[in-house]
């Protein structure tokens, strides 16, 4: 599975939320400041070529919805993290946080 930008990361955390939704939903959900309609039209695109999402045409509307699940995409990175940071050793990382 391939690693998310924090700006990829943040859209399809509110995919996961929405279950599908527009471009115009999506913006909806960030916080102020905002980002431009067309920067996350951009990052869903981006998404689906990374194969995260995909969408269904409702007339000339993209309905984007999520084919990577948040349960499977956490399990990754949580693999990931062990993996890189402490050897695959799950009491390394129990102990450091513990610190």
């Amino acid at each position: 599975m391939k690693q998310l930008t924090k700006a990829e990361e943040q859209v399809m955390h509110i995919l996961w939320d929405l279950k599908e939704g527009v471009v115009k939903e999506v913006v909806e959900q960030f916080e102020e400041p905002r980002p431009a309609y067309t920067t996350v039209a951009t990052v869903l695109r981006v998404l689906e070529k990374k194969g995260f999402i995909d969408h269904k045409t409702i007339g000339n509307v993209h309905l984007y919805f999520p084919l990577v699940a948040k349960s499977e995409y956490t399990r990754v990175q949580f693999s990931t993290l062990l993996k890189d940071y402490f050897s695959g050793a799950f009491p390394k990382m129990a102990t450091f946080f513990a610190r």
